[in-house]
């Protein structure tokens, strides 16, 4: 899998992630989520979706 397509992945991911946090948080607390902790959430995502991502290789990469 390509850099780009790599990066692209982990950041949807983390934003998607980020923002099912905010919405759970919001009906759980019925407040907005501090923004440091949907970051720390988002990021904490990113590292092994990272990391999954780099293991998937290509058609062409297995050859």
């Amino acid at each position: 899998m390509a850099f780009w397509q790599r990066l692209l992945i982990t950041v949807l991911i983390m934003l998607a992630t980020s923002f099912l946090m905010g919405a759970v948080w919001r009906s759980v607390f019925n407040m907005v989520i501090p923004s440091y902790i949907a970051g720390i959430v988002g990021g904490l995502t990113a590292l092994p979706v990272w990391e999954l991502l780099k293991r998937i290789k290509s058609k062409k990469e297995k050859i």
